[in-house]
């Protein structure tokens, strides 16, 4: 079962001081890390797991106790990649915050045509 404290542990990064938060705690307009369990299988046919960081934008969030769930959006490769991702998934090990932006909207569909629209939004002070 996933840990429902608020602050779980911090560390520092180089660039930004980054907070690991529970899933419950994550809102439009953060950007979030976030490390899941990937099940995959070696060249020996042996089922293994590893852990996957995907860093994202959180553009949108829905629902409300356990069945709340948020996307995540990166660019990969000039390409748009989303993911939605349940709140109370046994594949989600952390996450971590690294930036909050102010934002008004609890959807951010505009950052999809306009990716240069984030560097207009204020940044809030934690």
């Amino acid at each position: 079962m996933t840990d429902t404290t608020e602050t779980v542990e911090i560390t520092t990064a180089p660039a930004a001081e980054v907070v690991a938060v529970a899933p419950t705690v994550v809102e439009t307009g953060m950007v979030i890390r976030i490390h899941e369990k990937i099940q995959d299988v070696n060249a020996k046919g042996e089922p293994r797991e590893r852990i996957q960081i995907f860093e994202g934008l959180v553009t949108s969030t829905r629902g409300a106790g356990a069945s709340k769930s948020f996307v995540v959006r990166k660019e990969s490769n000039g390409f748009g990649v989303e993911k939605i991702f349940p709140t109370s998934s046994p594949v989600i090990v952390k996450i971590e915050v690294v930036k909050r932006y102010k934002v008004r909207k609890r959807k951010l569909n505009f950052m999809k045509d306009f990716g240069r629209k984030l560097r207009e939004l204020v940044v809030k002070k934690a």
